[in-house]
Parts: C-alpha cells; sequence; structure tokens
C-alpha cells in the first residue's frame, strides 16, 4: 500500500474518532448539578425583563443587534412569557410563550411561530431550551432548529446562547444577556 493511502486513511480515521469524541464530549443539563445559583424559570421570568442579543452568522460576523422588553406572569404551574423584539434596522417583532413547568426542572413551550412544543431542563444554574421556529427569511419561511443554553449568573442576570440549525447543518448563533427589572 503506497505511504499516501496509508496516511490518507490516517487522517480519515483519527478525523472520524475527533468528531465521534466531540459528540460524546457534549455538555448536558446534568453537567450543572449543583450550581448555584439554581435557576427556577418561574421565578427568574416572572415580572419585567429587558434583555439584549445579537444574531452572528456560522463566520462570526453580526448580522442583528436586538432589544427585548419581556414581562413574565406565572400562575401555579403554567405561565405565558410576552416578548417585544425591537431590532437594529427598526423592524419589531412579537412572541408569546405559553410555558408550563412539567416538575423535576422540566418545562415545555409553545408559540404561534414555534413548530410543534418547545422542551427544556434546568439542573443547577443552567437550563437547556429546544425548540424548531418558523422563521421568515426572503418571502419565504424556514423551520430553524434552536438548541439555547441559559445560564443563570445573579438573581438578575441570565445569559443565553443559541445555535441555530437547518438540517444538521449550523446557521448562527444568538446571544443574548437578560436582566430582571
Amino acid at each position: 500500500m503506497p505511504a499516501t493511502s496509508l496516511t490518507r486513511r490516517s487522517l480519515l480515521a483519527a478525523g472520524a474518532a475527533l468528531a465521534l469524541a466531540g459528540c460524546a464530549s457534549s455538555p448536558t443539563p446534568a453537567d450543572y448539578t449543583g450550581q448555584t445559583p439554581a435557576l427556577d424559570l418561574r421565578q427568574y421570568f416572572n415580572g419585567p425583563l429587558v434583555a439584549h442579543g445579537v444574531f452572528t452568522d456560522r463566520a462570526g460576523k453580526v448580522q442583528r443587534r436586538f432589544t427585548v422588553q419581556m414581562v413574565g406572569r406565572w400562575q401555579g404551574e403554567e405561565g405565558v412569557l410576552e416578548e417585544d423584539f425591537i431590532y437594529s434596522d427598526g423592524k419589531t417583532e412579537r412572541r408569546v410563550w405559553r410555558l408550563r413547568h412539567l416538575g423535576d426542572g422540566r418545562y415545555s413551550g409553545r408559540a404561534d411561530d414555534v413548530v410543534g412544543e418547545a422542551r427544556g431542563e434546568a439542573r443547577g444554574n443552567a437550563l437547556r431550551w429546544q425548540y424548531t421556529l418558523a422563521l421568515p427569511v426572503d418571502g419565504r419561511v424556514w423551520e430553524v432548529q434552536f438548541d439555547d443554553w441559559m445560564y443563570l449568573m445573579d438573581d438578575k442576570v441570565m445569559l443565553n446562547k443559541a445555535r441555530m440549525s437547518k438540517f444538521g447543518f449550523e446557521l448562527g448563533e444568538v446571544t443574548l444577556s437578560f436582566r430582571k427589572l
């Protein structure tokens, strides 16, 4: 067997091993068990909040900046989170989440532009929130998957990093900083 063929096979095998290792090391909510302060969405998303964020493309370039004014209200295990987005280009958008606490740190949610049901799990100071969003793009609607990770920093501040993908290909990231008012 020629040396170049052996080298190519070795590189492919090493690449496959690294890809599998990367998948195996993905974080889970359980990784944050015991981290403080403990995140309870019923407490944090109750009352007025403001968030500032950016959407970056795959190359890391900021494509959109925005502010979100929010108000959350909970009655028992049911909550409503109203989000009013104001983008740097002046466009506005509204999303109203209907949330449900399922027990043991698990949550579900629905909104008019969410396809099906969002699912979340909180452990320690972190929440993983996953859903599919019907996103209007250039006159068409794309179904885009979101994989959000939220981290409670203190009783007022929470950071959020969301990966957006379609057909398993990363489209970009949304980064947000929430502040409880």
